[in-house]
C-alpha cells in the first residue's frame, strides 16, 4: 500500500515521506548491485520466511525486517506494516502458522502500546525485532549532519489500506485455538478505519494519516488500492464476528472500487485527487489485479482488466509496476501468477512464477525489481519534482507474495480460492 524509498515506500500512497536525500543513499547502494540473479540454490519462497523468523530470537513477537540487506540508514532495522502483514499471512499459507503467530502476536502488541496513540490505529512501520516490554519501538535514524534522531513521516503516520493488510493478517490467525484475540484486534483495527468513511462522490474510505503526533496530517485522497483492501477486511471481519456493520463497511468500500472502473481504457483508476472526486488517471498494477482476486465476482465482470495489463504493463515476460514498462516489478509479477492460478491458467502461472525465481538475491530472497530504479508514475509527496521509484533490494514484500504465489493462496480470502 508505498515511499518507502526503496521497493514500496514509493507506491500506492505508502511511502510519500521519504527524503530527497534518502532516495540519492539509497540509488548509490543499488548501483553496485548485479544485476543477474544468484546462482545459488535457493529455498521455496516459504522456506527463505520461515528461515528469516528462525534467525531471530527463539521466541516472542516479531516484526521482520522489510529490507533485510540494508545494514545502514532509515531503511535500517525498518519493518513497514504492509511487508509484515503479507508476510504472516504467507507463512499461514505456507503451513507455518506459529511463525505467522509470532508476527500477529506483534501486531497484537503494537496497538496496545504505542507510545501516543491508544484507539487502536498502527503505524507504517515499526522497529525489525522482537517486541516486548513497554511501547513497541519505531524506526529511525541518526543524522549526523543535524546531529539529532530523525524519524519518516511516511512510517510514524498509519495508512488505512496498511490497516487493512494487518486486519487480514489477524484474521488469517483467528482460530479456536487462539480464542478470540486475534478477531478482536482486528476489530479494534477497523474501528479505527470506520472513522475514515467519505461522503464526497461515491463514497469509499479516505488515506488515513500522514507525520507525527499529535496532529498529523489527514490524507483526503482516496485509494482504489486502500479499498479494496478494505472490502476485503470487513467482509471478512463480517463472516468471522456475524456483526452486520463490518459488511456495511465493506460494501462501502467495494462500491467505490466499482466506480473507479473506466471502460473505455478497460481498468481501474488509482484512485481520487484531494476533492475525494475526481479520478486519478495512472494506471497501477495492483489497481488491476487485486480488485479480481478480493472482490466477489469481479474476476468476471472485470476480466478485461487482465488483458490490459497484458498489453500496456507486461515486460520482460513478467509485469511491471506502470505503463513505462522499464523493468519487471517483482510483487506485481507474483500477483499476477497468483491470480492466473486460482484461475487454473497453470501454465501461465509457472511461466511468471520462472520470471519471480530468477530475481532471487544473494540472502535468497527477491529484488523488488529487475532494475536499479523503476519508475510508479507517481511523485514522492514531500517533493513532488521527484518520482517514487522502487529500487532493485532484496525485499520482504517481495518475498511474501512469492510464497502466495507459489502456494496458490489468496491473501483476501485466506484460502485457495476467489472470493
Amino acid at each position: 500500500m508505498l515511499p518507502e524509498p526503496i521497493a514500496y515506500c514509493f507506491y500506492r500512497y505508502r511511502g510519500l515521506c521519504l527524503h530527497t536525500w534518502i532516495v540519492t543513499t539509497f540509488t548509490i547502494i543499488v548501483a553496485a548491485a548485479p544485476l543477474q540473479a544468484s546462482a545459488a540454490p535457493n529455498a521455496s519462497a516459504c522456506g527463505y520466511l520461515a528461515g528469516l523468523i528462525d534467525k531471530g530470537p527463539p521466541s516472542g513477537p516479531l516484526f521482520l525486517p522489510s529490507y533485510p540487506t540494508v545494514e545502514s540508514g532509515p531503511l535500517h532495522g525498518a519493518a513497514y506494516l504492509y511487508d509484515n502483514a503479507v508476510a504472516a499471512i504467507a507463512l499461514v499459507g505456507c503451513g507455518e502458522q506459529d511463525k505467522a503467530y509470532r508476527i500477529g502476536s506483534a501486531l497484537l502488541w503494537a496497538i496496545d502500546n504505542d507510545r501516543t496513540w491508544h484507539d487502536g490505529r498502527l503505524r507504517n512501520a515499526y522497529a525489525a525485532g522482537v517486541v516486548a516490554n513497554g511501547p513497541v519501538k519505531l524506526p529511525g535514524w541518526w543524522d549526523n549532519a543535524q546531529n539529532k534522531w530523525l524519524e519518516d513521516r511516511y512510517q510514524v503516520g498509519s495508512d488505512n489500506g496498511n490497516m487493512a493488510w494487518a486486519m487480514l493478517a489477524l484474521l488469517s490467525l483467528d482460530d479456536v485455538n487462539a480464542g478470540s484475540r486475534f478477531r478482536d484486534g482486528a476489530a479494534r483495527l477497523g474501528a479505527w478505519v470506520a472513522q475514515w468513511a467519505d461522503t464526497r462522490g461515491t463514497g469509499g474510505f479516505t488515506g488515513g494519516t500522514f507525520g507525527h503526533e499529535p496532529t498529523p496530517e489527514v490524507r483526503a485522497w482516496k485509494s482504489t488500492e486502500h479499498n479494496t483492501d478494505l472490502a476485503a477486511a470487513f467482509g471478512l471481519l463480517a463472516i468471522r464476528t456475524g456483526d452486520s456493520r463490518w459488511r456495511d463497511k465493506a460494501t462501502a468500500a467495494e462500491y467505490f472500487v466499482n466506480t473507479m472502473w473506466n471502460p473505455a481504457c478497460a481498468c481501474f483508476a488509482a484512485g481520487t485527487a484531494e476533492d475525494g472526486v475526481t479520478h486519478n488517471p495512472i494506471l497501477a498494477l495492483d489497481a488491476q489485479v487485486w480488485p479480481l482476486i478480493a472482490l466477489h465476482g469481479a474476476v468476471e465482470k472485470f476480466a478485461s482488466a487482465i488483458t490490459t495489463a497484458e498489453q500496456r504493463m507486461s515486460v520482460d515476460e513478467g509485469f511491471s509496476y506502470g505503463e513505462d514498462r522499464d523493468g519487471v516489478w517483482t510483487e506485481g509479477t507474483c500477483q499476477m501468477a497468483l491470480l492466473m492460478k486460482l484461475l487454473g491458467r497453470t501454465g501461465r502461472a509457472n511461466s511468471l512464477i520462472a520470471v519471480i525465481e530468477s530475481q532471487r538475491s544473494p540472502d535468497g530472497g527477491f529484488y523488488a525489481t529487475t532494475v536499479r530504479e523503476l519508475p510508479t508514475g507517481f511523485v514522492l509527496d514531500t517533493d513532488p519534482t521527484k518520482p517514487r521509484l522502487y529500487f532493485r533490494l532484496s525485499h520482504l514484500g517481495a518475498a511474501s507474495w512469492a510464497a502466495l504465489a507459489e502456494r496458490g493462496f489468496n491473501p483476501f480470502t485466506v484460502t485457495k480460492g476467489l472470493p
